[in-house]
């Protein structure tokens, strides 16, 4: 019984996204109608989404799991190439003058 309730709902489901379930009311002008039905297809592919963002959370996507961590073995490298990028630029700088006092001592000393 619960099967024939559920292939009915799907039925109905679909049935909304391809026949517009308010164009025969009475009590409708055509554009009311349309807005009604586009609101009813949001709300059918809303309903939608909440289900497989469910579906995900109690049970993750075991091929995702894989893919995501050569994405971030990928990105830890990205990191690790960016941080010695900019320590190459800094490296690069001119030292400033006075940096350096006649004991090669490279505290800046006070004036």
């Amino acid at each position: 019984m619960a099967s024939s309730s559920s292939g009915a709902s799907a039925s109905n489901t679909n049935d909304i996204l391809s026949v517009n379930p308010y164009e025969s009311h009475p009590s409708l002008k055509p554009i009311e109608a349309e807005v009604l039905w586009e609101y009813a297809k949001l709300a059918h592919h809303v309903k939608s989404l909440a289900q497989k963002t469910r579906e995900l959370h109690e049970e993750p996507d075991q091929t995702m799991l894989p893919r995501l961590r050569v994405l971030e073995k990928k990105m830890g490298l990205v990191l690790t190439l960016f941080k010695a990028s900019v320590w190459g630029v800094i490296n690069e700088q001119p030292v400033p003058e006075g940096y350096y006092n006649a004991s090669n001592d490279a505290t800046i000393q006070p004036h």
